[in-house]
């Protein structure tokens, strides 16, 4: 190395300290990302849920407004099919003078009732039949075979077992319930990964602390499919419960006003079904949201 090379290289180590302290720094170029907190994404998430709900109504107040207007056009005759106006008219009536009041309370008894008795019942035979070979061969067959035979078809003898009572229609809703809780909870039992499984025994976990912390939490969504489907279908057979000789019940105010072609009672009664039927859908929805959250995507 020359004098030269010598007297160059504290000036290029100057011109590259110049450089370096003129140079800007990296956290001035790049802004630093901030992930959001738990507590901002639940609060972005159910901003998310709450802006859904109204465009979830779209759809459903264009329908309206198309019978309407088709109704008052002439275009749909009110002995065929009353318009909404007077479906709301007759509702607003028959809430007024108490007969919507006492059939809605009739007809909720005996859904819930169902409900309390068919949803236990069909989990506790699918955690049976899922959890050990003997209870599947036991349950499940049954169970399936059942399935497949029309409940409605069986009015006839649970009237000739249970009379024309209470009894029957509770049954009836019963039977429709137990099915879609049993088959979505015994999939979901079925379908566990049995790593969790030998996890468990590896820890030292006995089979009742196996069954309440890896076995449910993982039939729970499984479960809360079955129960939604369940609600649907208490409903749909609380229409042919209560026409096994009832005296009450919104069934029952069906079948009196199609006795006198009454289609705006007829409407109405069915409009009923349909709010209490969001109304349960809305609630297993919220069961999902707060038993769920651990979920991705929830």
């Amino acid at each position: 190395m020359t004098v030269s090379d010598l007297q160059t290289v504290p000036m290029v180590r100057r011109a590259t300290s110049d450089q370096l302290v003129a140079e800007p720094r990296l956290a001035d170029t790049f802004s630093v990302v901030r992930l959001p907190t738990a507590e901002e994404h639940v609060t972005k998430s159910r901003v998310r849920v709450l802006a859904r709900g109204p465009q979830r109504l779209i759809g459903v107040v264009l329908l309206i407004a198309i019978w309407e207007l088709a109704s008052l056009g002439g275009w749909i005759q009110p002995e065929v099919l009353a318009a909404p106006s007077t479906v709301i008219s007759t509702g607003a009536h028959l809430l007024a003078s108490g007969v919507l009041e006492s059939a809605l309370w009739a007809s909720l008894q005996r859904v819930f009732w169902g409900l309390a008795i068919g949803v236990p019942l069909g989990a506790s035979l699918a955690l049976a039949a899922g959890l050990s070979r003997t209870g599947e061969n036991l349950i499940d067959g049954n169970i399936q075979m059942l399935r497949f035979v029309p409940i409605i078809g069986l009015e006839s003898l649970f009237v000739l077992w249970l009379g024309v009572g209470e009894t029957a229609k509770i049954s009836m809703i019963t039977l429709g319930v137990v099915f879609p809780v049993y088959i979505n909870t015994y999939a979901a039992v079925r379908s566990i990964d049995p790593r969790y499984k030998e996890l468990a025994h590896v820890v030292g976990l006995g089979r009742w602390a196996c069954i309440r912390r890896i076995v449910l939490p993982a039939a729970l969504p499984g479960f809360l499919v079955g129960l939604r489907m369940a609600m649907a279908v208490a409903w749909l057979l609380l229409v042919f419960a209560e026409q096994i000789n009832a005296s009450s019940g919104l069934g029952y105010l069906i079948v009196q006003a199609q006795t006198y072609f009454q289609s705006n009672v007829i409407v109405a009664c069915l409009a009923c079904y349909a709010i209490l039927g969001l109304l349960t859908d809305l609630f297993v929805r919220t069961l999902e949201r707060l038993l769920l959250s651990w979920e991705p995507g929830r």
